[in-house]
């Protein structure tokens, strides 16, 4: 009898788990509350004008067309662990291996909804570009970027797009010969942002922030959004017309009401083969899942992918009643093409070893070389 895998999620985990799940011919049905694959790593180009929004998501019905699984849009609301079957708001699925792929939530601070966001919802990108727009017609203007962490989970901070988002930014406005007519900030509530990158990262970005003419406004915590300002628990405000703040994140608010184990934070506990602990038909793979690790690990894109092949990997395994697994912790490392719109650098981090190699003017067109590279393999 051919197993069925239901996979919740169309991002970058949920697609690849799609994929490597066809090759070994199950029949895998996909579900998504969202009817594209949308490349966040690009999307930050999209506020410039360098990629449009349908250069950065794929429709997913292509994609289950080209590699033969199903598609079903529809909003997830439940799972029956005993029946093996999984609610929606118009359907139900019944499954024999279910991986989880659904993202993770978000920290809301009061005010958020004053705030735009590169890591949030898809369209935010544009509205971003619509309000950048309005601040070069005017001419002049406060541009504020920060990001925010979870402490009950440090692994759920992206600092990377905000850092990103910062230097292009000023690589835009320079080549509209307005950039000394704008204050960018970075602001954050930790005293070293982006220290997950590593202490050889960290050392360099003094330098980056110079190079840009980056302000900073870092070490304390974020009490509240208002329009036009951001206000700091040391009685300090920020003013700002146009703000991205990309906030902390936390367990997906269903999987605990699912009955699956979580962390405080909630999010989903696995073991090193992805598997969820204590059940033994179920999977969490990408931001959805807590990971294990070194203490620096951070939730990636390419740790999704890694984490999606070992889950395949293992069901497979599994139903062919072979002993064989394969783990996602060794494979943790923190990679990345931080790009600045006029170049580049890499920065990668593995065990006690950390770097960030600069590459100005090619590294732009290396991260432009790796989008067109992931799109282009998926179709």
């Amino acid at each position: 009898m051919k197993r069925h895998i239901v996979i919740l999620g169309g991002g970058i985990a949920g697609v690849e788990a799609a994929i490597r799940m066809r090759k070994y011919n199950y029949q895998v049905t996909l579900v998504s509350d969202r009817d594209f694959l949308f490349i966040y790593p690009i999307s930050i180009w999209i506020p410039f004008g360098i990629r449009r929004f349908d250069q950065a998501s794929i429709p997913l019905i292509k994609l289950g067309t080209k590699h033969g699984f199903q598609v079903v849009i529809d909003e997830f609301e439940d799972i029956d662990i005993q029946n093996n079957t999984v609610q929606f708001k118009s359907s139900a699925l019944s499954y024999d291996f279910l991986i989880l792929a659904i993202g993770m939530g978000k920290l809301k601070p009061a005010g958020i909804e004053n705030t735009f966001s590169i890591c949030g919802q898809p369209e935010q990108s544009l509205a971003i570009k619509k309000r950048l727009n309005e601040l070069v017609e005017k001419g002049h203007g406060r541009i504020a970027i920060g990001f925010g962490g979870n402490p009950k989970d440090k692994s759920a901070v992206r600092g990377g797009p905000a850092f990103e988002m910062l230097f292009n930014f000023s690589t835009f406005l320079k080549r509209k010969g307005i950039r000394d007519q704008f204050e960018i900030t970075l602001f954050a509530p930790m005293p070293e942002p982006g220290k997950r990158m590593g202490a050889n990262a960290i050392a360099k970005m003094p330098a980056y922030f110079k190079r840009y003419g980056i302000q900073t406004k870092i070490g304390s915590k974020i009490t509240a959004f208002i329009k036009g300002e951001i206000r700091f628990e040391d009685g300090s405000h920020l003013e700002s017309d146009l703000t991205l703040f990309i906030p902390g994140g936390n367990g997906h608010p269903k999987m605990k009401e699912a009955g699956l184990p979580t962390n405080e934070a909630g999010f989903v506990r696995i073991d090193d083969h992805c598997k969820v602990e204590g059940i033994d038909n179920i999977y969490a793979v990408g931001d959805v899942a807590a990971l294990g690790g070194p203490e620096w690990a951070a939730k990636q894109g390419h740790t999704a992918e890694i984490m999606a092949q070992v889950a395949v990997y293992n069901i497979h395994q599994t139903i062919r009643g072979s002993e064989k697994r394969r783990g996602y912790i060794r494979h943790l490392n923190i990679l990345c093409i931080m790009d600045s719109g006029d170049g580049a650098a890499i920065v990668y981090r593995k065990d006690k070893k950390s770097m960030m190699i600069p590459l100005p003017l090619v590294g732009h067109w290396v991260k432009q070389g790796w989008g067109f590279y992931f799109r282009n393999t998926k179709l």
